[in-house]
């Protein structure tokens, strides 16, 4: 997944806590799912991931005492809010199931194997 084994970990780890993924130790072992695709939604695995950071800007705070800057912030607040619960409400009615059926289409396009080197588009 071309990502620090240790955010892997973490990961997983928040999604087993939510019963959604289960690991096996030793020979064989390794994360497999534990949960119905048709009732898990992209909003839950959000929460599981302890809600990360939606938007990569915010609000200033440069010059808390700045008239301008204030009604700006005050502005942005609400447009974020307002994004910021139609992306929740839109997470909550993709489930992993639909995820699941739009993988496997894309996969039967491609007519190759499903593994982690076509689905990723590059080596492991």
């Amino acid at each position: 997944m071309r990502t620090n084994p240790v955010v892997l970990r973490r990961t997983m780890a928040g999604l087993r806590d939510y019963g959604f993924v289960r690991s096996e130790k030793g020979h064989g072992g390794g994360w497999t799912l534990a949960c119905d695709l048709s009732k898990v939604t992209m909003r839950d695995i959000y929460m599981a991931l302890g809600k990360p950071t939606l938007f990569a800007f915010g609000n200033r705070s440069d010059a808390p005492d700045c008239l301008v800057e204030k009604v700006v912030n005050a502005n942005l607040d609400q447009a974020f809010q307002e994004a910021e619960q139609i992306l929740m409400r839109r997470l909550g009615e993709v489930t992993l199931a639909k995820l699941d059926r739009e993988l496997q289409v894309l996969a039967k396009r491609r007519r190759g194997p499903l593994d982690e080197e076509h689905v990723h588009g590059g080596s492991a």
